[in-house]
């Protein structure tokens, strides 16, 4: 049996956030949107053909999202329950990362509009390997490390996810910004090679979490019967024991309408500020590398009063947050302002995801050995948010021509996040208080 609270099994696992986090900042909220919004033009007009529709720029990219989460929330309950039933569950998580790296580095032959085709499709297909392998590397916490550490595991796993991310970004922006140093013919050639580094870098530090992750133990006989119909059978099972707790299926729905809105802007803030406020590309950059730096302060802060008041005390002051983000979003009319604001999505942003994942932890019944399968529900419910949430972005975007309406609009997701969260109640096992 695996020794819980394993020092190198628990740096290792920090490992795959450091890894995959770079796809996080540099493809999906920095340097690709921002390269998107510069190549996906035609002469001159944000208005681009794709698969013979004309659309919109901006709403592509809005409803490539929230198709490729889709993607990932139908396929994630067939697959994690066959990880849990086969005991497969670093070989799936194995699959996906190959999967999202190789896409990263697909993207590098994305150099005009008339292969905007092949950039969505590569970027759909980094985006599900991506989440898909979260739902594997989440379900390794509760078996690596004891339920008193949820909060500062998961937050430290967050922490270095955005120190590494950070690292990369910067080596990025210098190999950007002085293209002709580094060989370059200009900045879009040393954009693309950025995207080689981002896959390579994820791929390659995958193998860390890759060598010291425990070997997931066999749930069941898996010689007999068709696996795939078992894995839809453990999934099922699950389901069916949400109906004996209530908590946990409350604090499911809460997720669901605050994570709409938490992802939605962490996807989507680049073009915000590039369709609303006209920044420069430079700029924008800069803005969500100073969010990652932040993200990481804030991940920290948020376990410390979790510990100190309770998780769903700390979860209701960083969604009441984040409903005055939104509001301030549609007000704003300055970069300055723009750059205050990114801070303070910075310190939400990191405590919310690593509080999120450590509650749904502790709400799992003691004893359970089918992590996975519960892990999936987090993260179907994670990827249906995202496809509601960026969906319901592009769509107000499309009807009102206007993505200040949008940002408004997210706040509607964080007020029903917080009503449905104050009705969750479970025991901290820290402080022995209602979370």
């Amino acid at each position: 049996m695996q020794q819980l609270n394993n020092a190198k099994v628990v740096r290792s696992w920090y490992m795959y956030d450091w890894a995959n986090s770079v796809y996080s900042l540099v493809i999906t909220s920095a340097i690709f949107p921002v390269y998107y919004k510069a190549v996906a033009v035609n002469n001159g007009s944000d208005i681009v053909n794709f698969l013979g529709f004309s659309v919109q720029n901006s709403v592509l990219y809005s409803y490539a999202l929230s198709f490729s989460f889709l993607m990932v929330a139908l396929m994630l309950p067939l697959l994690s329950g066959m990880a849990d039933y086969t005991g497969k569950k670093k070989q799936y998580m194995k699959f996906f990362v190959w999967l999202g790296g190789l896409s990263c580095m697909g993207l590098y032959f994305f150099d005009d509009v008339n292969r905007l085709e092949l950039a969505i499709v590569f970027s759909i297909l980094a985006s599900i390997g991506y989440s898909a392998s979260l739902v594997f590397y989440d379900a390794f916490l509760p078996e690596i490390v004891t339920e008193d550490k949820y909060d500062i595991t998961s937050a430290r796993g967050y922490s270095m996810g955005y120190y590494g991310s950070v690292i990369m970004m910067v080596a990025c922006l210098v190999m950007i910004m002085n293209y002709e140093a580094f060989g370059f013919s200009g900045e879009g050639a040393a954009t693309r090679v950025s995207f080689l580094l981002v896959g390579l870098w994820w791929i390659g530090f995958s193998f860390i979490p890759f060598r010291f992750l425990p070997e997931s133990v066999r749930v069941k006989d898996s010689t007999l019967g068709n696996t795939w119909h078992k894995g839809y059978q453990e999934v099922v099972k699950v389901w069916h024991s949400l109906k004996n707790l209530p908590d946990l299926k409350r604090y499911l729905l809460a997720f669901f309408f605050y994570n709409s809105g938490v992802q939605t802007v962490m996807y989507l803030a680049a073009l915000f500020g590039t369709d609303v406020l006209h920044l420069e590309s430079s700029k924008l950059i800069m803005t969500v590398l100073l969010i990652q730096l932040v993200a990481s302060v804030g991940a920290a802060l948020f376990a410390r009063l979790s510990a100190w008041q309770g998780n769903r005390f700390s979860l209701s002051v960083m969604i009441a947050i984040w409903i005055g983000i939104c509001i301030v979003a549609y007000l704003i009319t300055t970069e300055y302002e723009f750059y205050g604001l990114a801070v303070v999505v910075g310190m939400v942003m990191g405590g919310i995801q690593a509080l999120s994942r450590a509650t749904y932890s502790k709400l799992i019944p003691e004893n359970t050995i089918d992590n996975t399968s519960y892990f999936s529900f987090y993260d179907v419910t994670y990827n249906l948010s995202i496809v509601v949430g960026t969906f319901s972005f592009g769509f107000i975007n499309q009807i009102t021509g206007d993505m200040r309406n949008s940002a408004l609009g997210l706040a509607v997701f964080f007020v029903l996040g917080m009503a449905v969260l104050m009705t969750v109640k479970a025991k901290d096992v820290v402080k022995n208080k209602w979370v």
